[in-house]
């Protein structure tokens, strides 16, 4: 057998496990994407529900602190929650991504950021999942990470194991037949 051909059967074998994989690609990773995601802010979620208030003491960037600390508590709470529950099903995707994504934002500008920021030095220092040392220089890596997690979400869907998808078909078909009626008239 000639170097060549080994290389082409190779490079066959690997086409065909990349078609095989591609079958699954609207299926499984923005399924998995949504549920991660439904985990992490539905927890957030239900914590605010059954927690006290603590937005009192964070100072929110404009447009953000013209609402009472209230209001912004009670916005936060149920689009987590709410946000959570869509983003299980798989319904008003792109909607509840984005919002969960100016949330997000907020958080981080909030709360995550750091204190002081004089350098870039700085800014990578905030770069952590927790600021264990209590230095003030911020934990904004998580929330960044659901941030760019949300980017599949917004820009392709939520894929076809969805509501988003059943009534993106419905919409489809209802189109279909009505088209076919105005042409049969």
């Amino acid at each position: 057998m000639k170097a060549g051909s080994i290389v082409n059967m190779g490079v066959g074998l690997y086409c065909k496990a990349i078609a095989q994989v591609n079958v699954f690609a609207d299926y499984i990773p923005p399924l998995f994407l949504r549920l991660v995601l439904a985990i992490e802010f539905g927890e957030s979620g239900l914590e605010k529900f059954h927690g006290t208030n603590w937005f009192q003491e964070v100072a929110f960037p404009f447009p953000f602190n013209l609402l009472p600390p209230d209001i912004s508590w009670h916005i936060a709470t149920y689009f987590e929650i709410l946000g959570a529950i869509a983003l299980v099903l798989g319904f008003a995707t792109r909607f509840f991504s984005i919002s969960l994504v100016v949330l997000t934002i907020v958080a981080i500008v909030s709360v995550h950021w750091p204190a002081q920021l004089t350098s870039v030095s700085d800014l990578i220092a905030g770069y952590r999942i927790v600021d264990e040392e209590g230095d003030g220089m911020g934990n904004y890596k998580l929330p960044l990470l659901y941030i760019v997690m949300f980017f599949p979400l917004i820009f392709k869907g939520a894929g076809k194991v969805s509501v988003d998808y059943l009534l993106a078909a419905y919409a489809k078909a209802s189109l279909k037949t009505s088209a076919k009626k105005c042409m049969s008239a």
